[in-house]
């Protein structure tokens, strides 16, 4: 009879400690407008680090607002651009609401989704400078006092905090982000993008407002950028934003970061099917693709609909899976940025 002793039993259970512990899995979580489908207006997105760090990604039209009851506890919220339909100057008007071509949204001006969320959630807010002291603001008007610098543990942003508070970069800036007596934080850094950062109208006061209207032109609150965040299970994940193709895909996010995972916009306004799988198979070629603000129902029951433009992307990407963002299924990913769970 083959005995085991102490020291192996020791080793054994190191081993399955640590396992335990590294292998835990990011879960990204999407949050359209109609359940299980992809939407014209998806846009935000919740992820969830093994530590509990929960980051919403460009609030957009399809959420109710910061009373949107699948957002839980959001610790940071991130805003790529200024365009309404990220910052979030439109709401649905209640979850399923029209169609999943069409969502019936409702106006969340004078502050938007982004800011409502942030101020009901008390979270951290970490985009551009310019457009964090605008959503500052908005803020500030929400809960009737100023919104104030994140203050820093060791360098760290440490959650839950007790207030919003805006912890904004520049392009190209890195935030660390860490739950109390965590010893790995997730880090959060902005990267270039090739788009626009106009601000909707409907956001702005009088006489700011009237006066841009008047000469048909819009405000501008920095440069736009898109998202490498590297959490503590090793997954690193490109949120491309909306963009173009650049360079900045192969030198800063393939080569610098190692992104293993794109979230990738695919609005045609930025990017077209051909262009989106070149970005994929040719610039940051990642183990696996979720697909995302396809401006189109580009599902039904849960299946991509033949001859829409997210299942001709799809097809032209090669060796790598690619997963529609379907509204309230939960993805989660291995380090290696392999899909082990809702996919």
């Amino acid at each position: 009879m083959k005995t085991t002793t102490y020291g192996q039993m020791v080793l054994v259970a190191l081993a399955l400690g640590c396992s335990s512990v590294w292998a835990q899995n990011v879960k990204i979580t999407p949050l359209g407008s109609h359940a299980g489908e992809l939407c014209d207006r998806d846009r935000a997105t919740i992820f969830e680090d093994p530590t509990g760090v929960r980051i919403l990604y460009d609030a957009g039209h399809s959420v109710t607002g910061g009373d949107d009851p699948r957002l839980g506890d959001v610790h940071v919220v991130l805003l790529s651009h200024a365009h309404g339909d990220h910052m979030g100057d439109q709401r649905m008007k209640a979850l399923g609401a029209g169609t999943c071509d069409k969502p019936e949204t409702i106006s969340a001006a004078p502050h938007s989704t982004t800011a409502e969320i942030a101020a009901a959630k008390n979270a951290a807010i970490i985009m551009i400078a310019p457009l964090g002291a605008f959503i500052g603001k908005k803020i500030e008007n929400i809960r009737g006092k100023p919104t104030g610098n994140c203050a820093l543990t060791g360098g760290d942003l440490v959650v839950p905090f007790p207030a919003s508070c805006n912890a904004a970069v520049q392009l190209g800036g890195m935030r660390t982000i860490k739950t109390a007596g965590a010893t790995r934080g997730v880090e959060i850094t902005t990267v270039p993008a090739s788009h626009d950062s106009t601000v909707a109208r409907a956001l702005l006061t009088d006489p700011e407002r009237k006066n841009l209207e008047a000469d048909n032109v819009s405000l501008y609150l920095g440069p736009p950028s898109g998202y490498v965040v590297k959490f503590t299970n090793g997954l690193t994940v490109y949120l491309s934003g909306d963009t173009g193709i650049h360079a900045e895909m192969k030198t800063i996010v393939k080569e610098f970061h190692k992104a293993n995972l794109v979230m990738l916009n695919l609005g045609p306004n930025a990017v077209t099917g051909l262009s989106a799988a070149y970005v994929v198979n040719e610039l940051v070629r990642p183990a696996s693709v979720i697909a995302t603000h396809v401006n189109e129902g580009a599902t039904e029951g849960g299946k991509l609909k033949p001859g829409s433009r997210t299942a001709a992307f799809t097809k032209l990407v090669k060796g790598r899976p690619v997963y529609p963002a379907l509204s309230g299924k939960t993805m989660e990913f291995a380090g290696n940025a392999k899909c082990v769970a809702g996919c």
